[in-house]
This record gives C-alpha cells, structure tokens and sequence, in this order.
C-alpha cells in the first residue's frame, strides 16, 4: 500500500501484478462505501483473468485516504472525481494506458472521465451496477442503509475498511437523499461522447437500479457498449455472480488488446 497526492488529497493505492511494461493497466474505482480493503481479493481475481496489473485507490473519505466532512456533498460531486482526480491520479502513478473498472458511484465516475476528453483517455471501461441517472428503487434502498447503519451491526462492519467509518457513510449517504441529486443527477450526456469500448455489467436483482440503466447506456453509447444482465445477480456483481463477471472483465479486456494498436497507429 503507498499514498499519492491527487485533487489535492491524500489518498491510499496499491497495485498488483505492477510490471516494467508500458502496457494497459486496469484501474478498478470502488463502490459509494467502498475502499481499497473493501474489494478484498477481487482485484487478485482481475489480474488473474486477464495477466495486466490492476491498480486500485480509495477515494477522499474512504479506506485510509484523507478524512472528509460527515453530511452532504456538492450535488456533483462525481464530475471533480472524473475529470480532474482520477487523470490526477493516474499521471502520478505513470498510468497512461487505463482500462476503467468501476463499481456503482465508481463505475459513474469511470463514465464521466470516459466522456470528459481528458488525459489520460481509458482504452475502455468497464461498469458494474452504475448509475446514469437516479431511480426511485435507488433513494429507497439508501434510504434503507441509513436505517441499517444506524440501528443494525452495519456501522462495525464498515468501520472495519474505514478510518473514519462517518465520514464515509453520511458523505455519499446524506449526498444522495437531497432533493437536489435525485432530481439534478445524470450524466447521460457524458456517456454520449464516450468513444473507447464499453461493458456494462448489472444483476437482475440489483436493489439499486434497474434495467432502465442499461437500456441509457446502450442506447446513448449509440450501440457501441456490450450490455451483461446477470440473472441472481444484486448490486455487487463482484461478490454475487463472481465467475459470470470476470468472464465479461476477461471478454473486455481482450476486445480492448485486439483494437490498441489500431487506435494507437490511428
């Protein structure tokens, strides 16, 4: 584990499988309360499947990363995370050659750089269970895990993976219940001009979206994403359907290696 200054944070990264070769790296970007520890041995997993290393980080106020204020964000709070901490990120750790995987509010986030036309641009992305839009299954179930948090054994467990379990919790919590975010988020049009591959993977029983997000970013990618509803599936693919994801993560990775070096002499 080491630490880097990017958007003007401290934030904790790890990578495995770093190598000496200028190649792709995927770069995996956590759930809303998420961290480095969170994603447990997933990323091994990654590196595995696919033989490129895999870089994760913890965003501002989670895992061992830089402390952030309980209570609300700003109501975009995901665009500074795109497009201007994550290629922060990237250029300190001389990643030049992304590969996107990202889970929920990270899986948005990884749309957003995508969309955004900064440098470093991914080679593809890869979503799991992201969020395009605001749906009403989804203020119901994070309204349901404040009530966990706070009445139920969720606050130990969290706190586990989080030096300041609060901050973590009521900053994406909080963020996410105002009036303002249900109705102001969605960055549709960043997937518009999103140009590099896309996967995006979602249970069927994902508690909170829908098909509906799918259906955004098949139809605003203009075609180009490949679309993975894994039935028995919830909302972290990862965990509940572990051996379907990785085969898109591998069928994705490959699809991106076969059109590099045409987009590169392009």
């Amino acid at each position: 584990m080491g630490f880097v200054t990017a958007g003007g944070r401290r934030l904790e990264y790890e990578w495995v499988g770093r190598g000496d070769t200028a190649g792709p790296d995927i770069v995996m970007l956590h759930e809303g309360l998420g961290s480095v520890a969170l994603w447990r041995d997933f990323p091994e997993a990654v590196n595995a499947a696919t033989g490129l290393p895999v870089l994760v980080y913890s965003r501002w106020g989670y895992g061992k990363s830089e402390r952030i204020a309980q209570g609300p964000r700003p109501v975009d709070y995901m665009t500074p995370e795109g497009r201007e901490v994550l290629p922060d990120l990237l250029t300190k750790l001389g990643v030049a050659r992304p590969i996107l995987l990202g889970h929920s509010d990270g899986g948005s986030i990884a749309l957003i750089h995508a969309g955004s036309g900064v440098a470093p641009a991914p080679l593809g992305v890869i979503t799991m269970a992201a969020h395009v839009f605001v749906e009403t299954v989804s203020t119901i179930s994070i309204a349901k895990a404040r009530v966990a948090y706070e009445e139920s054994d969720l606050r130990a467990k969290l706190a586990r993976f989080h030096d300041d379990v609060d901050g973590a919790f009521y900053s994406w919590n909080c963020t996410w219940l105002l009036p303002d975010f249900i109705r102001g988020f969605n960055i549709e049009a960043d997937v518009t001009r999103i140009r590099c591959p896309i996967t995006a993977i979602q249970g069927a029983e994902d508690e909170y979206g829908t098909v509906k997000q799918l259906d955004s970013i098949r139809e605003k990618s203009g075609g180009r994403a490949e679309i993975v509803l894994i039935p028995e599936c919830r909302h972290s693919p990862h965990r509940d359907q572990r051996a379907a994801t990785l085969a898109a993560v591998k069928r994705h990775v490959e699809r991106v290696l076969a059109s590099a070096p045409a987009r590169a002499s392009a």
